[in-house]
């Protein structure tokens, strides 16, 4: 990351979080000097100054060396979505890629099928919200007809799956963090 973006990170969190200059150098234990040379791009902060930063912001000290994203790689038109069949289920795939720690794709399931052929868990929370049903969840041992417009948050490990009963496709829009297919 360039001095300069990594300047205007730590201004931005700054003042997202509400502080001062003087707040923040404080709070990390640097004079308001050096931050302000810091913010300015002017002085390179060492990576202890970079953690007793991080940790007066509340952040990760890896928010400061994330790359910035260019806005049209995070944009995914519905022409260009990645098609994926896995196991016979349709995905489209409406995040732009695996690389995030949230995913999220549309799951259409055709007349008769199921997401697996018995409740499966995974490790990701899950939030699922019904496009076009009905549809049956099993969830935890339990079975729940959803309808169009309904939505269901899956903690991690809670086993489940989905079963169409209708004639015709339904579809699921959900997220999953971490992703787990």
């Amino acid at each position: 990351m360039e001095q300069d973006e990594l300047a205007k990170k730590i201004t931005q969190l700054r003042k997202e979080a509400g502080r001062t200059q003087t707040q923040l150098a404080q709070d990390a234990g640097l004079t308001t000097s050096m931050l302000n040379q810091i913010e300015k791009g002017k002085a390179t902060p060492s990576i202890q100054s970079l953690k007793s930063i991080a940790k007066a912001l509340d952040t990760p000290v890896f928010t400061f060396l994330m790359e910035q994203h260019d806005a049209s790689e995070l944009i995914v038109r519905k022409e260009e979505r990645k098609q994926m069949m896995i196991d016979g289920i349709h995905y489209e795939l409406v995040s732009p890629d695996f690389t995030s720690t949230l995913v999220t794709a549309i799951m259409r399931l055709s007349a008769g099928a199921a997401s697996s052929d018995s409740p499966l868990s995974h490790r990701g929370e899950e939030v699922a919200f019904v496009m076009q049903g009905p549809i049956e969840l099993t969830l935890e041992g339990t079975t729940h007809i959803l309808q169009a417009g309904d939505s269901v948050k899956i903690p991690p490990f809670a086993e489940h799956m989905y079963r169409n009963h209708s004639q015709a496709e339904v579809s699921i829009l959900f997220s999953v963090t971490p992703p787990a297919f």
